[in-house]
């Protein structure tokens, strides 16, 4: 399996998953696109990874690798037909590219908080083995409002109502964070534009609210995201199907 990670900024890399693509030897590149790095020949890849970040799917006049990183994800999902998963950003971008839509989230969904797999999510191999309802880190200001054709709705909350998808038969993707590690929260929260949202959200206190939320779900955090690695790793080598 070799792998490409799209990234839009340095502390949005897959965090905890690296840990299980080290352990399983697993050959994985990262594009950083936020700083000039080109996309490179998709051909050679199995599977794809976006991640999240602070600017939104319409931000291509500040943002011009937008535009070929949205046309690289329709080339990969659409014409290559090959594994896809997109986390926040990640999320967003594969609706838009796919011709759906995203808008903003008032207020932003920030904080742990619960998310619900579906009927289609439980029965989903991505999701197989973890429960119906779990805690993740949400920090987002935009949601998928309008799902891409094709799309199946795998996880719900209060707040919002496209937490996760599958787009056809080969591409996932989540608008909470599965990646999260002990630094996470830290390090996003330097972020200006993160911390802006985190405490125009939740006030002034929120920080240290939110480290303390984090830290207490770390164990479940790394359990959830490790059975989503090991399936999505399963359907890439054909170890388990969409039929299964």
């Amino acid at each position: 399996m070799k792998l490409l990670v799209l990234q839009h900024i340095a502390c949005e890399h897959p965090g905890q998953l690296r840990e299980y693509l080290r352990r399983d030897a697993i050959d994985w590149h990262a594009t950083q696109l936020d700083e000039g790095e080109s996309i490179p020949d998709l051909s050679s890849y199995d599977a794809m990874w976006v991640m999240g970040g602070p600017m939104d799917v319409w931000d291509t006049d500040k943002h011009p690798w937008l535009e070929d990183e949205k046309a690289a994800i329709r080339e990969w999902v659409l014409n290559l037909q090959r594994p896809y998963l997109g986390l926040c950003l990640g999320h967003q971008l594969l609706a838009d590219a796919l011709g759906g839509k995203c808008d903003w989230l008032e207020p932003p969904e920030i904080g742990v908080l619960d998310i619900e797999l579906t009927t289609a999510g439980i029965e989903d191999p991505i999701f197989r083995g973890m429960p119906k309802k779990q805690s993740a880190l949400q920090w987002h200001s935009v949601q998928v409002t309008e799902p891409p054709q094709n799309c199946t709705v795998l996880a719900t909350s209060p707040a919002c109502a496209n937490q996760a998808m599958r787009v056809g038969d080969n591409a996932w993707s989540m608008q909470y964070h599965v990646e999260v590690e002990p630094d996470t929260v830290a390090n996003w929260a330097a972020i200006p534009a993160y911390r802006e949202a985190l405490i125009n959200t939740l006030g002034e206190q929120a920080l240290p609210d939110l480290l303390s939320s984090a830290a207490e779900q770390l164990d479940s955090f790394a359990s959830n995201s490790e059975l989503l690695y090991r399936n999505f790793k399963a359907f890439v080598t054909g170890s388990t199907s969409l039929t299964e």
